[in-house]
């Protein structure tokens, strides 16, 4: 998925360079080495230029549009962000295993290192604290994600918008799992990631 805009970024942070490729190409590449076909989305107006397939004004339209280029005989997909260059070979592996394995969905999580807490709505400048969340059963959530294709599609005709595609297979009642994530696959989100991956390439 390279659709986004990188409105948080500044500009489109997946054609920025990264070594002597770009960080969309380090995912591309990575992706083609597992899999049978890769379906790259990428703004409307790069189409012409990138090749690939439109994205939409959300992140699960850009994923429709990129399921209709997936083959219909395509028993698995992982969606994947191009933000994530560091994406390891081993992860579209295991989080592929896991929906061999029975699941529906598979997403790679890391730990929770920082205290979360739910809040209330902001009063007097502050929010109240309403609750402390048990960290020992949070993980935050990376890409590549693997789905069953034909739970995916569905999960995508029954609803408009998430977060990521996990959500929405969650909500249609299909069982997804956690595999173990990667430290280093890290998402570019703002230039001071792009700078660790940079520094994070030459080590």
């Amino acid at each position: 998925m390279g659709g986004g805009s990188g409105a948080r970024f500044g500009r489109a942070k997946q054609y920025e360079l990264l070594g002597d490729r770009r960080v969309i190409d380090h995912s591309v590449e990575t992706a083609r080495r597992v899999s049978d076909g890769v379906v790259v989305v990428v703004p409307v107006a790069d189409v012409a230029r990138e090749g690939g397939v439109a994205g939409g004004a959300t992140r699960a339209e850009s994923v429709r549009n990129g399921l209709q280029a997936v083959p219909a005989d395509a028993d698995v997909v992982c969606v994947h962000d191009a933000a994530r260059p560091f994406a390891s070979e081993a992860l579209y592996r295991a989080v592929v295993a896991a929906i061999r394995d029975g699941a529906d969905g598979a997403v790679p999580g890391v730990p929770v290192t920082d205290t979360v807490k739910v809040v209330g709505d902001e009063v007097g400048g502050v929010r109240p604290v309403e609750s402390t969340l048990d960290r020992d059963r949070l993980v935050a959530v990376q890409t590549p994600q693997a789905f069953r294709a034909e739970v995916l599609r569905a999960a995508h005709a029954a609803a408009d918008d998430a977060t990521d595609d996990a959500a929405l297979v969650e909500r249609a009642g299909g069982r997804v799992v956690v595999v173990p994530g990667e430290v280093r696959n890290r998402k570019i989100t703002h230039p001071d990631d792009l700078e660790w991956a940079r520094r994070e390439l030459t080590t």
